[in-house]
């Protein structure tokens, strides 16, 4: 069984070892010797094992629009399944752009500022790689996803991790600036904010724009969440600033905004000159996304644009039914601003690391949560766990039962 208790795991018992033809053996150095099995794939195994209630990796378990489905499936049976063009299907780039235009009221080019990539973390990982140097330093938050980090260091450059602090998890400026250096090349930006549920604001944009211009920077922001903002709250989308935008990368994802995380698709939108570079290195990357996902995408899209505006209430409702269910336990939540993540509070409950609680938990209750110490490079003291929000209603009841239970 794989050991949940590990931030990172590695396959090997001990460093590899490559053997040449003369039969010599020699190490093999890893470029990421600290990474392996992620815990999302981990808890998600041991909540299979032992038979637990999976609130712990970021997936529906409901099925995306019937309508988007099967447009997917007549593009599979009517012939459409070879490659499409390396930046993405047109009719899909245009979608995006049609709702770049709708959302932020921002002009995007489909064919010089929009890329279709498998999934968002593709996406980032090309955008990184395209412009970070050897020696090139970039700021990034704690709590910060886990894909972040290895994508700098396999460029060759230096992660600078910034904390969040609880319970507001927003970011100091002062601090930030405080931390360029002539050696930083980019800002990595996360709004709605995974593990945290936060978002960031006008205000926050502002100060951004004003130091990235400043200090000449780049900026690579994570919108995947971007329709998942509750209460009435705005998504501060890179794409509403001009002159943000006019030196950023914004990722997006169609799983995360259409319940399809399987389908692994995603998009870039960024200015002709970083697109161009992207699109340099995603071409070796995965080269293309997989075409009738797009076409049934595409088409969604332009019938049925309502599908965005439905869902910051349907995601709402359901943290709401999460939390008030939680309501009297022994978790203290504070709603999530944002994504279908919530964080808890389990200091009431147990001294344990966040870890070892989490391992508990499924065990022993049969819930499973990620542990929030994971996303930091040094975490902070406080004991959170993160539950994912986006399942059924009943499977929902019956994990908030579980937990309230304890």
């Amino acid at each position: 069984m794989i050991d949940p208790t590990a931030r990172s795991l590695t396959p090997f018992g001990h460093a590899p070892v490559l053997v040449d033809n003369a039969g010599m053996k020699r190490p093999l150095a890893s470029k990421l010797p600290h990474v392996g099995t992620t815990i999302f794939t981990v808890m998600s195994q041991l909540a299979a094992e032992c038979g637990a209630i999976n609130l712990s990796q970021g997936f529906p378990d409901y099925d995306g629009p019937l309508a988007l489905r099967e447009a997917v499936k007549r593009y599979i049976d009517t012939g459409f399944n070879q490659y499409p063009p390396m930046a993405g299907v047109p009719g899909l780039r245009e979608a995006v752009a049609a709702k770049v235009l709708r959302c932020y009221g921002a002009t995007a080019s489909p064919d010089t500022e929009i890329t279709i990539t498998p999934g968002a973390t593709e996406a980032i990982y090309c955008a990184v790689t395209a412009v970070v140097q050897p020696g090139d330093e970039v700021i990034m938050f704690d709590p910060a996803y886990d894909c972040y980090e290895p994508a700098v260091t396999l460029a060759g450059g230096r992660p600078i991790r910034l904390p969040l602090l609880p319970p507001g998890y927003r970011i100091d400026w002062q601090r930030v600036a405080d931390s360029i250096t002539p050696r930083t090349r980019m800002i990595m930006i996360n709004s709605p904010h995974n593990p945290t549920g936060s978002v960031l604001e006008a205000d926050d944009l502002r100060v951004l724009a004003e130091l990235a211009e400043r200090h000449d920077l780049l900026i690579c922001s994570d919108e995947v969440y971007e329709h998942l903002i509750f209460d009435g709250r705005r998504h501060e989308s890179v794409l509403r600033y001009p002159a943000l935008a006019a030196r950023s990368f914004v990722v997006s994802s169609f799983g995360k905004t259409y319940h399809v995380t399987g389908w692994k698709t995603g998009y870039c939108v960024a200015p002709p000159a970083l697109t161009a570079e992207l699109r340099r290195v995603h071409q070796f990357v995965t080269f293309v996304g997989i075409t009738p996902i797009q076409l049934g995408l595409a088409e969604f899209m332009r019938e049925h644009p309502e599908h965005l505006d439905s869902l910051p209430g349907f995601y709402q409702r359901k943290r709401n039914l999460f939390v008030a269910a939680l309501a009297g336990s022994g978790f203290r939540t504070l709603p999530s601003a944002g994504t279908y993540f919530q964080l808890a509070d389990y200091s009431a409950i147990s001294e344990l690391p966040d870890r070892e609680f989490a391992i508990w938990l499924t065990r022993n209750v049969g819930v499973a949560a990620i542990p929030v110490s994971v996303f930091y490079e040094q975490p902070p003291a406080a004991r959170y766990v993160r539950f994912c929000f986006c399942k059924n209603d009943d499977t929902l009841r019956e994990g908030a039962a579980r937990l309230a239970a304890l």
